[in-house]
């Protein structure tokens, strides 16, 4: 059987407001995107990534992506330290629904949280 890889290999947050997502996204996880507009007039703000790491955007287009708590619910690695990721969310307008929480000693923690668009999204850490 041949190997599949990553498990994750692309997300999509849906946004009403690309600028004001790629503000908070940015200020959260201290990053720049790489903006992009498809023909079909979809705007994508691109996560930056590497080799090792799963691909993503913000996307906007008022007929293909409806923000809200009704999608897939995508975790960010938050290793070392959730809790300053916790704290940027807060301070840039997004909302904390599930505070740091114990999984298990072989799974860590976990944290859920609302951003500026009303999107639903998780943090995951070992400690």
């Amino acid at each position: 059987m041949a190997s599949m890889g990553k498990t994750i290999g692309w997300f999509e947050i849906p946004a009403n407001d690309l600028a004001r997502a790629k503000k908070f996204y940015g200020a959260i996880f201290d990053i720049q995107f790489q903006d992009t507009t498809l023909p079909n007039g979809v705007k994508m703000a691109l996560f930056p990534t590497s080799d090792r790491t799963v691909g993503g955007a913000l996307c906007e287009h008022r007929d293909y992506y409806k923000p809200g708590h009704q999608g897939v619910l995508v975790y960010f690695s938050a290793d070392p330290d959730m809790q300053l990721l916790l704290d940027r969310i807060i301070m840039h307008g997004g909302k904390i629904l599930v505070q740091k929480t114990f999984i298990t000693p072989e799974y860590g923690y976990m944290a859920v949280f609302e951003d500026v668009e009303g999107n639903r999204l998780a943090l995951h850490s070992m400690i």
